[in-house]
């Protein structure tokens, strides 16, 4: 007897139902699959450099800002380096620039600051680019040890100058070298400090100068930058960099709010336990990995300024004010000119940026001028040489225009 069985077909509901729960399953596992490959794809993309995490734009950032002339100011943007920092400020973006000129030592990171700032024009140094008679402007994001003394050769070229932090490099000659160059050029100088456009920094700023707080009787300021590997840098310029001399994102805390400055200092450092931070691994023979300067300020207060690389939790910078008057709400930033973004560091880089074209343009000081940028930035060049007699109390330069 030929053994057989009839195909078993399913009724018409139960087909669809299987159909339906087959589609969805598929489908499940499909999106499961994409979020596992996306899940993995963000932990191997590179985590960015702290400060430059893109802090998203408010989209009524533009309302309220009106155009103060139409003039394009021609400027000039030398380094894009590990941080991409020639970029990164939006000069690209303003109505009123237009980048005229770019130039990293590095042809390919030359080549890539052309094509970030749509710039048809390329020199293979700054100093190169600084003989262009057509650059109004300069932004020197170079390595920090040639801030200095680019940003004074362009001055001496009769131009504007913006620069990356720090104003000088632990040398406080240089510092009067700078001061005697903003003078001397009459031009306009400003420190792109971002601390300055934190939107509390920013708020307390608005309420001392209205007379709301009083005098700061105690400020503290804190950048915590963990280092167990020291990020990228020219010549390798950040290995074993001392911390004080890196001080002003978290002396902004107080010179951004009062624009005030440091008289005295009392310094304590914190041998490193990181390899890079022994005396014999790096050029400038620095233990400390942890720096924390006590300051008398010029209204007469205290201040206290951590600067570290030892801190793997709680990174970032940040601080704190006690006045004798309440702190009141947040204030609202300026506007931003339209397309500008806040960029990183707290969304303070378009407005560092529009308020450097702004003083140009309106032929005023900006708000980190030169005597602003070294009184942070001189403050921790002392601090560090505190720290390497023990602590002992320091006097500070004062600068003035």
């Amino acid at each position: 007897m030929k053994m057989g069985g009839t195909k078993k077909t399913l009724p018409e509901n139960d087909r669809v139902a299987f159909d339906f729960t087959r589609r969805t399953f598929i489908k499940a596992a499909g999106l499961a699959a994409a979020w596992g490959l996306a899940q993995r794809a963000s932990a191997e993309a590179p985590k960015p450099i702290q400060g430059f995490e893109q802090q998203p734009t408010d989209p009524q950032a533009a309302k309220g800002w009106q155009p103060f002339s139409d003039r394009k100011l021609r400027v000039g943007i030398a380094g894009y380096g590990v941080c991409q920092m020639g970029a990164a400020f939006s000069f690209q973006h303003h109505p009123n620039v237009e980048v005229a000129a770019v130039t990293d030592l590095l042809p390919d990171r030359c080549a890539a600051l052309a094509e970030a700032c749509r710039c048809a024009k390329t020199y293979p140094s700054c100093e190169e680019m600084l003989k262009d008679d057509r650059l109004e402007a300069v932004f020197v994001a170079t390595d920090a040890p040639s801030h200095a003394r680019l940003c004074i050769a362009a001055l001496e070229r009769g131009k504007h100058v913006a620069s990356a932090v720090p104003a000088v490099y632990g040398s406080l000659e240089d510092a009067d070298k700078l001061l005697a160059a903003v003078k001397q050029s009459g031009r306009t100088y400003m420190m792109f400090e971002t601390s300055y456009f934190h939107p509390e920094v920013h708020t307390w700023r608005q309420q001392y100068r209205a007379g709301a707080l009083g005098k700061l009787i105690y400020t503290e300021g804190e950048y915590y930058h963990f280092m167990t590997v020291p990020i990228d840098s020219y010549k390798g310029w950040r290995v074993g960099l001392p911390p004080q001399w890196y001080p002003t994102h978290s002396n902004a805390y107080y010179v951004g709010v009062t624009g005030g400055s440091f008289t005295e200092v009392s310094c304590l450092g914190m041998p490193s336990i990181l390899g890079h931070l022994q005396p014999a691994n790096n050029p400038y023979h620095n233990a400390f990995g942890t720096e924390i300067a006590l300051f008398r300020t010029s209204e007469g207060g205290m201040a206290r300024m951590a600067v570290s690389w030892d801190t793997p939790t709680n990174e970032g910078e940040t601080g704190r004010i006690r006045a004798p008057k309440a702190v009141g709400p947040l204030s609202p930033r300026p506007p931003l000119p339209p397309a500008v973004q806040a960029g990183g560091h707290g969304g303070s880089h378009g407005y560092l940026m529009s308020e450097f074209v702004d003083a140009i343009l309106r032929d005023r000081l900006p708000l980190v001028d030169v005597t602003k940028a070294l009184a942070m930035t001189a403050g921790g060049i002392v601090a560090h040489q505190s720290a390497l007699k023990g602590g002992e109390l320091l006097k500070i330069p004062q600068y003035a225009l």
